[in-house]
């Protein structure tokens, strides 16, 4: 799957980002991509996809994927991007 190259990501990729997706966060989104691309939808295939492709879980732990690994990381990065988003007028970058 081709994937938007860095300059459209810095552009558009990260409009409503208040802090960068780390590595891991950014691996696991692509992974997403193309896991959708091929029309996968349904967590337990995404989670087989993840297991195949060796994807680390964001938050560095360890184990198998499951529903309920995916389900946890998603919300863990959702979390922190929210409060990144609405910290977004206390920083320098909000000014």
């Amino acid at each position: 799957m081709s994937h938007p190259d860095d300059a459209t990501l810095g552009i558009l990729g990260r409009q409503a980002l208040r802090r960068p997706l780390t590595p891991a966060e950014f691996g696991l989104a692509r992974a997403l991509e193309d896991v959708f691309a091929t029309g996968q939808h349904e967590f337990p295939a995404v989670v087989a996809y993840l297991e195949q492709q060796r994807i680390p879980r964001p938050s560095g732990g360890s184990g198998p994927w499951t529903v309920e690994v995916l389900d946890a990381e998603l919300r863990r990065i959702n979390a922190s991007l929210d409060e990144a988003y609405l910290s977004r007028d206390s920083g320098p970058a909000g000014r």
